[in-house]
């Protein structure tokens, strides 16, 4: 249950890779933080390029504040947000999926009504207005609200999943056995489900990640100071010169983080279908049952 999936992952390039960069911005947001100086302004030069002066290695922007240190300290923001409106989304999705496709009847019928209904509102409007009622700046309140519209999407198609998974030969083979139905949820269901929760709980971050930073950069969500990728983008816009070069830096930074955690929960989430594939998983604890054997002789 822990070698042979860590074991699996760290011999998939795509599951290393993403795990090593989704790593790399958690230790920002927790080590980093405590680390790095925040952001002052005048503490430098205006408009010092990336990579000349160690002292700002991404540069500085128009006040003189070190683009890095920005960078590191709007980390933390940014990952509650990500956290809560994906937990949110992927945990809600397929609890309703999974529950109305196994149980069919009239509570399919009600818990899919309801999942039409919010289909049916657009989703960034409904942001808008909610963010303009209650003016979120907690970042998991915003991850939240990020999260509401991201669901019954996910809650669909689990669904679909879960009714042919319901018909398959070894779902019918435990409920003849007589194995309970939370059994049958957790080993036969849920089991074949992970692969696609988990590349859906990727695709979730990178939408929560995507829809914030746009608010933000349009003003409609407020923050208390300026530590975040989206304002940041905003400030360059508005402030720089997009088409001076020694000022392109301030915008392209932010752009790149943006860019590489996307792709790390990418890598993350392919690599993770090779781990909760139950034939690979079982092949490599008999490769291993056979190479211990083999020591003992």
């Amino acid at each position: 249950y822990v070698y042979a999936p860590v074991s699996i992952a760290l011999r998939d390039w795509r599951a290393a890779t993403g795990s090593g960069i989704l790593l790399l911005f958690l230790l920002t947001a927790t080590v980093g933080v405590r680390i790095v100086s925040e952001p002052e302004i005048m503490d430098g030069q205006a408009f010092v390029p990336p990579f000349q002066n160690w002292a700002y290695p991404l540069g500085t922007d128009v006040m003189g504040q070190s683009i890095f240190e920005m960078v590191v300290h709007a980390s933390p923001p940014m990952l509650k947000m990500i956290l809560a409106g994906s937990l949110l989304s992927v945990g809600l999705g397929t609890l309703i999926g999974t529950v109305a496709g196994y149980k069919g009847g009239a509570v399919d019928s009600v818990l899919m009504t309801i999942t039409d209904v919010v289909l049916t509102i657009p989703g960034l409007v409904l942001i808008i207005v909610l963010t303009a009622i209650y003016d979120p700046t907690d970042p998991f309140v915003v991850g939240i609200l990020l999260g509401i519209d991201n669901w019954p999407r996910l809650a669909r198609t689990i669904r679909s999943q879960v009714l042919s998974i319901r018909e398959e030969a070894f779902t019918e083979a435990s409920r003849i056995l007589g194995l309970s139905q939370r059994h049958i949820l957790r080993k036969d269901v849920i089991t074949n489900l992970m692969p696609y929760i988990s590349v859906n709980f990727a695709n979730s971050s990178r939408r929560i990640i995507f829809e914030s930073v746009g608010l933000y950069f349009l003003g409609i969500l407020s923050v208390t100071n300026s530590l975040n990728w989206g304002v940041m983008l905003n400030t360059a816009y508005n402030q720089g010169n997009m088409t001076n070069m020694s000022q392109l830096h301030w915008v392209l930074v932010p752009m790149l983080i943006i860019t590489l955690i996307s792709l790390g929960f990418i890598l993350f989430a392919q690599g993770l279908d090779r781990v909760f594939n139950v034939r690979l998983r079982a092949r490599h604890a008999k490769t291993v049952g056979a190479d211990e054997a083999e020591t003992d002789e």
